[in-house]
């Protein structure tokens, strides 16, 4: 580091497109905070920036707190959560959620994953897979519909009744005919009874082909803050 607070050596603008070092800085955490989970390769090619540069700016990040490096890939930090506007609820699961899902990965052996609602939908907050070539998973901040998948409809079974309704129209919409459509909104509206009474939701195969995933709610103080799922593959034709 320099005087400035620069990573060393980045100080003058670069021959290649005059950013400066702060520019450069900002975009690497920018494409790190859009794509949710990227390796330094990723940010490396995708900005034009040389690999031993990109893991400089990359360090700088990460001892700020506002990235984090797991298994050797990059995804948005807890103070990252606080600059954007998030409650201090959420701040404080990005900040401890991959531990605690590590944990629970390798008692289980199975993907991990912890899911919050934005809105309308689901966001994948934090996730660990048992290896790394494991098929089943989501991008860190992905947008999912909060009626599909056993973590996003825990979450569904708990929201305001706008949030159930919205749910129900988007089921609606994605029927064939009137008759499905009726169908398919009986049966989330008792799946999602089902979910409260069990404390417990079950999806097959949903978002991810040959996918199992079991979750549970996470309360505090009484309300449903996030949900937690164990998912693992299964056998086609299963």
């Amino acid at each position: 580091m320099n005087s400035t607070g620069s990573p060393a050596g980045d100080a003058r603008p670069s021959d290649s497109g005059g950013d400066s070092a702060l520019v450069r800085g900002l975009r690497v955490l920018t494409h790190v905070a859009e794509g949710g989970e990227v390796s330094a390769q990723d940010v490396s090619e995708e900005l034009g920036l040389p690999l031993s540069t990109t893991y400089r700016y990359l360090k700088t990040l990460t001892d700020s707190d506002l990235i984090e490096k797991h298994h050797g890939r990059f995804v948005p930090g807890w103070r990252l959560s606080a600059w954007s506007g998030h409650d201090i609820t959420r701040t404080r699961l990005v900040e401890v959620g991959h531990s605690f899902l590590q944990g629970l990965t390798n008692r289980t052996g199975k993907v991990s994953v912890l899911t919050v609602r934005a809105g309308h939908n689901a966001v994948c907050l934090r996730q660990v897979s048992p290896t790394a070539d494991t098929d089943i998973s989501f991008r860190i901040n992905q947008v999912l519909p909060i009626y599909r998948g056993a973590g996003q409809r825990v979450l569904l079974a708990y929201a305001l009744p706008a949030v159930t309704e919205g749910a129900l129209r988007a089921v609606r919409s994605d029927a064939a005919d009137d008759q499905a459509a009726l169908a398919r909104r009986q049966h989330l509206i008792a799946d999602l009874k089902d979910i409260r009474t069990r404390g417990i939701a079950v999806s097959h195969g949903e978002l991810i082909d040959n996918a199992v995933a079991v979750a549970a709610p996470v309360r505090v103080g009484g309300e449903v803050i996030c949900s937690l799922a164990a998912s693992t593959g299964m056998p086609a034709g299963t």
